[in-house]
């Protein structure tokens, strides 16, 4: 899977326009002394920096091409498969490739009769106390039955403050990134996020 491509950011650059708005932001007469100064610097550095993150693209920070399951696979070749990948979830294509759905973590554990977010313990404590573990219920099942659908995707020129809220608001961990006829052309993570808010840090330091 390809890395974000967050290497393809420039620094930031404070623009004439960021230091004009800064200004109208602070009232009164301007007299520029080096505390006045101080205080439209930082006015305009954040708003440059709102206006990087609102700039910046999914296509800029996701990773692709991506790995896809699909719908009729069982949920033990999709286990197999998540474990090998070391990733927690991915989206869900039907046969000529569009996306239909999500599955994760959450999908699995909502199936074994836990609720979304159980604690390993409770996990262990309930295989360790039963005579049959609650995953069996999972041997017959395919990825179709379980997966969340509709899934919740974003599209390439999506901005990562978009990205951000969304992930926040929808309580997602994974974005599936799709062109106008629905098929998958990328994934945004928390990981690639937050890895990319990092990087425009880095780079926006005076």
């Amino acid at each position: 899977m390809q890395a974000p491509r967050t290497e393809e950011l420039s620094p930031l650059d404070i623009s004439e326009n960021d230091v004009i708005e800064a200004m109208k932001h602070i009232t009164g007469y301007i007299d520029i002394t080096p505390g006045d100064f101080k205080e439209i610097y930082q006015a305009a550095y954040t708003l440059a920096i709102k206006r990087l993150v609102n700039t910046l693209k999914a296509v800029h920070i996701m990773s692709s091409p991506l790995f896809v399951l699909e719908q009729d696979m069982t949920l033990v070749q999709a286990v197999a498969l998540l474990s090998a990948k070391k990733i927690s979830g991915a989206p869900v294509a039907e046969g000529e490739g569009k996306l239909v759905g999500v599955v994760s973590e959450k999908d699995f554990l909502k199936e074994m009769g836990f609720g979304a977010t159980p604690s390993f313990m409770q996990i262990a404590n309930h295989c360790l106390s039963h005579k049959g573990c609650m995953i069996g219920k999972l041997h017959n099942k395919t990825i179709g039955d379980i997966m969340t659908r509709p899934p919740i995707t974003g599209t390439p020129e999506m901005s990562i403050g978009t990205i951000s809220t969304l992930f926040s608001q929808r309580r997602i961990n994974r974005l599936p990134i799709v062109e106008a006829d629905g098929r998958p052309v990328g994934i945004v993570t928390r990981t690639d996020l937050a890895h990319s808010l990092t990087v425009l840090a880095e780079r926006s330091k005076p």
